[in-house]
């Protein structure tokens, strides 16, 4: 079944502006995709865009 991480982020106070990023990043190892995700303020979105890279 599938996480229900939209009804964790809805939080009346806390959640007021998260942003969800999910990258896919490829392993040098295996050659396999992978995701990495986060859970960050939309005001440091593309902060922590910088730093997945």
């Amino acid at each position: 079944m599938a996480k229900k991480v939209v009804a964790t982020l809805k939080k009346e106070d806390a959640s007021a502006g998260l942003t969800k990023i999910v990258k896919a990043v490829k392993s040098p190892k295996t050659g396999a995709y992978c995701f990495k995700e986060l859970i960050v303020p939309a005001v440091t979105a593309k902060d922590a865009l910088k730093e997945l890279k």
